[in-house]
């Protein structure tokens, strides 16, 4: 079947481009051990932009894009953020990205294999229609629903499905990589049990927390961080004005302090994270994209000893000095993943948040004319909104609502 939309392919000049594509509706499973399934065919209502679609252009122009392609294909309908209508049900979803042939798509080992629509050997949602797992079809609650449309706000809200569905996983998993590094210390220090020293453990690791970026994902690690942790510090790093309404907001949501990256040297900037904390970081994570986030943790000695640095960025390439590292007792990870009650909890969470308040629509017109300039000039640029948003079929949205 033929439809219309944006898709990466290697070109230097051309990474992206929007015309019109062949779809086609291969069979896949959700988990190892369930059947393959033909796919159920999905109509875009509202997409957002995502980092990783900055990230996937980008490695086109390098031309290191065929691993990423659906098998036999030379290119990749990109997009994996926003809400579909599926006409034979009646009903609204968001799609569940990642999917395979494991047993936890997340975490999945080394005789298991996965897909991610929109981003990795399946196409996304950045098209007018395509075919979508019918198991990978997340319901949104029929109560946001009314007459047959999707309030625009709640739209705008569950376009950050999958990247609140991430952090979601993140917080789970420092808090049990927290719990394991540094239980030991608590039982030195308080005589307790450890089951209390794990408790106090986790609980502690996330006591003066630096986030360097401030683009979704590090917003959204912090209002989660400050949920759960509410006497936590936190403090965010980016290069946005500390004037800025996404700082401004950022700051509001999660009770934070910020630190804008503006110094002549690492060592100015690392000097002032650690004054303003009052201390080294507990946990740093890097969502910037950015070299200079493990610098500043490394280097600049800003994450303190037996601390944990959550590497959640794409592109960076991390080195550290190893002596240093082991006699600190550093912990470094990154998984960028989420399981499906992450999504579940995801889209209950933002259908009662305001976060619509950080999204901007591009005029879908706009993008098709020349995705490319729209991405570098636009979606991605210094002066960019937090996040982005594009509608694809104006009848299933209440603009008012």
């Amino acid at each position: 079947m033929k439809t219309k939309g944006t898709y990466f392919q290697n070109s230097k000049d051309k990474p992206i481009i929007y015309g019109e594509i062949e779809i086609y509706n291969n069979s896949s499973k959700r988990l190892r051990g369930e059947p393959l399934q033909d796919g159920i065919k999905s109509k875009t209502v509202l997409t957002g932009f995502c980092g990783t679609d900055f990230e996937l252009m980008h490695m086109g122009m390098r031309g290191e894009l065929l691993p990423k392609f659906p098998a036999g294909l030379n290119r990749l309908i990109n997009g994996h953020e926003g809400v579909v209508f599926i006409p034979s049900e009646n009903r609204f979803a968001i799609v569940l990205i990642r999917g395979g042939d494991s047993y936890d798509p997340t975490r999945y080992m080394d005789d298991e294999t996965y897909f991610e629509y929109g981003c990795d050997q399946a196409d996304g949602i950045m098209c007018y229609e395509n075919f979508y797992n019918p198991d990978m079809l997340l319901h949104i609650p029929d109560k946001y629903i009314e007459n047959g449309k999707i309030p625009l706000s709640i739209a705008k809200k569950l376009c950050f499905s999958d990247p609140y569905a991430c952090m979601i996983f993140q917080l789970e998993r420092m808090e049990d990589l927290g719990s394991a590094q540094n239980f030991r210390v608590e039982l030195a220090r308080n005589k307790c049990t450890q089951e209390e020293a794990r408790k106090l453990a986790m609980k502690n690791i996330f006591n003066k927390v630096v986030i360097f970026g401030l683009g979704t994902t590090g917003m959204f690690i912090g209002d989660l961080i400050h949920r759960k942790y509410p006497d936590a510090k936190i403090l965010f790093v980016a290069r946005s004005s500390a004037d800025t309404n996404k700082v401004k907001y950022a700051l509001k949501k999660t009770n934070g302090i910020y630190v804008e990256s503006k110094f002549n040297t690492n060592k100015e900037l690392a000097d002032c994270i650690k004054e303003k904390l009052n201390g080294k970081a507990t946990a740093f994570i890097g969502v910037s994209g950015s070299n200079l986030e493990h610098k500043i943790a490394f280097e600049e000695d800003v994450l303190g000893n037996n601390g944990i640095y959550n590497s959640f960025s794409l592109g960076p390439v991390m080195d550290f000095k190893t002596m240093p590292f082991g006699f600190k007792n550093h912990l470094i990870f990154g998984s960028i993943n989420f399981r499906q009650d992450h999504m579940e909890k995801a889209i209950e969470l933002l259908c009662e948040s305001d976060y619509d308040k950080v999204v901007e629509l591009i005029d879908l017109e706009e993008v098709k004319r020349d995705p490319k300039s729209a991405y570098e000039n636009k979606i991605y640029c210094k002066a960019a909104p937090m996040k982005t948003a594009a509608i694809w079929d104006y009848n299933y949205i209440d603009m008012d609502k």
